[in-house]
């Protein structure tokens, strides 16, 4: 079951695609936080979502938003990924401990090994004030993320 909105987001600690160690207290009292769960990079549907992102990225990623996608692959492919893709945002890696994050946030499929497509936003004083999960097979629609950020 994913964490509900009104919930201090639980904070982690990941290593993004240049190895780089990413907080989500790291932006508390700072920004907003797009926290996106997918399943894994190189996959058509995840391709599509990130690159969608990537396409409409001044609306989740500015002086007042922050966007960072989680997947449970090694830092190592999703900087090759992010370089094929031209994703500038931070891909970051629930790899190992293996699902921990995704586990925090009620999105990790113990039978598939990865994160569902789990969707949270997270405002400045780091409580969740909106979330969607969606199927490995759904997509999210961004349009959605777009007015729950505008409600903030």
């Amino acid at each position: 079951m994913a964490i509900e909105v009104g919930t201090k987001a639980p904070d982690f600690a990941l290593k993004n695609q240049h190895g780089e160690t990413v907080r989500l207290s790291d932006f508390r009292g700072e920004k907003n936080v797009v926290l996106l769960f997918y399943p894994f990079a190189f996959t058509g549907v995840c391709t599509g979502e990130l690159c969608a992102l990537r396409d409409e990225l001044p609306k989740f990623a500015n002086d007042d938003v922050q966007l960072l996608a989680v997947s449970n692959d090694s830092p190592f492919s999703l900087r090759v990924f992010a370089e094929q893709e031209g994703l500038d945002y931070p891909l970051l890696s629930d790899f190992w401990p293996h699902g921990d994050a995704g586990r925090a946030y009620g999105v990790f499929d113990e039978e598939k090994g990865c994160a569902v497509r789990g969707t949270f936003i997270i405002d400045k004083e780091g409580v969740v004030r909106w979330t969607v999960v969606n199927g490995l097979p759904d997509a999210r629609d961004l349009n959605e993320y777009t007015k729950a950020l505008a409600a903030l």
